[in-house]
């Protein structure tokens, strides 16, 4: 039996159930509104071989050519490492990676001798690497108090307590935490080898490494840029496996404490157990002149890092840059690949569209 319909019904209201008592029977029915009963308007797109095969070849041939220059690129980055770690028994740095740890007094130094095939031409970027570090671990990425960096002074002598067990040490630490406490330390030094055998000093330059949020918002040192960092740090305390305190990194005051640049690179922490981070600059001198020639080289390393009881491994980088950054040839790959797989299935399908598109369409014709 047919039944009557009722606009107030597809709404949710019965005929009849008016009242306290009608407010039982109340349908669940969402209300009759274009909303809620999914009656908007839409558009569908329908997939043809008109549609579909020239965006395959469309992304084909955008992709290729964007994935070869950016691979291109890449390779013309030119990019050296050399692992100091000191591992094998023949290494310069054997005894001390053997030696040094935390607690040691007297600082351990190698030279490691190396040598450049190509000219590094503009300007040339020292990175320092280490392995098997994972400063990704979640404690250890809270492990820090942003407020006692950023220069507030009650955080300087009461830290906060994501900073155990390096937040104090008899005496406020600062700057506190596990990431602070495991600063790189180590000292690079570059030297060039000329024909006569005599060694050049590179110049190395320390600022400009970090970024400029990093520098000038994030990190801060307690009473402005211009206090007595010595007498402002008083009453705090070094962290544990630090040599010396925050106010003695650097004799440049626009580089020390809390704004020291090797500090805040340290302090971004890495995505991933190997990383590289940023150490120093080698900036280009003049246009008739490649930044670092081709030939003989030293590195003396000043060895206050231990990675012996984590088995990481340390090493040393140069490296030009070009518009897109470092040496990662892995975008240009992923851009190659994608562009090949749709050109390629460009192809697979307008090969089956062209042999049994049109025995489809006769099929639907009727005889």
């Amino acid at each position: 039996m047919a039944s009557s319909y009722s606009a107030k019904e597809e709404d949710g209201h019965r005929a009849g159930a008016a009242g306290p008592a009608g407010n039982a029977n109340r349908s669940r029915k969402p209300d009759n509104t274009a909303f809620k009963q999914q009656r908007l308007p839409a558009w569908q797109p329908i997939l043809t071989a008109g549609t579909v095969l020239p965006a395959f070849f469309i992304i084909g041939l955008i992709f290729i050519p964007i994935g070869i220059g950016l691979y291109v690129t890449s390779n013309n980055i030119r990019e050296f490492e050399i692992d100091y770690t000191g591992t094998d028994l023949l290494s310069p740095c054997y005894n001390c990676s053997q030696s040094y740890s935390w607690n040691s007094t007297t600082p351990c130094t190698c030279t490691l001798n190396f040598s450049l095939d190509q000219p590094f031409e503009g300007n040339v970027f020292m990175y320092y690497g280490l392995s098997n570090f994972y400063q990704n671990h979640r404690r250890y990425v809270k492990s820090r108090d942003d407020s006692q960096l950023n220069g507030d002074l009650s955080s300087l002598k009461n830290p906060s307590k994501e900073c155990e067990p390096y937040r104090t040490n008899e005496k406020p630490i600062a700057p506190c935490g596990a990431i602070a406490n495991s600063m790189f330390n180590d000292t690079l030094e570059l030297f060039y080898i000329d024909p006569n055998e005599t060694r050049t000093p590179i110049p190395l330059m320390k600022k400009g490494i970090a970024w400029w949020t990093d520098k000038h918002v994030k990190f801060r040192n307690p009473g402005g840029s211009n206090a007595n960092l010595t007498a402002v740090f008083q009453g705090t305390t070094k962290p544990i496996n630090w040599r010396k305190p925050v106010y003695e990194l650097d004799a440049d005051p626009e580089n020390n404490g809390f704004i020291n640049e090797d500090l805040i690179v340290w302090m971004r922490t890495a995505a991933l157990p190997t990383f590289r981070k940023l150490y120093r600059i080698i900036q280009k001198k003049n246009n008739m002149t490649p930044t670092l020639p081709r030939g003989n080289y030293t590195l003396e390393v000043t060895y206050n890092y231990p990675v012996h009881s984590f088995e990481g491994r340390k090493r040393m980088i140069l490296s030009t840059i070009s518009w897109m950054g470092g040496k990662n040839p892995f975008l240009g790959i992923a851009y190659m690949t994608v562009g090949s797989i749709c050109f390629v299935l460009g192809v697979v399908l307008l090969f089956i569209h062209h042999k049994y598109g049109n025995r489809n369409n006769s099929s639907d014709i009727p005889s």
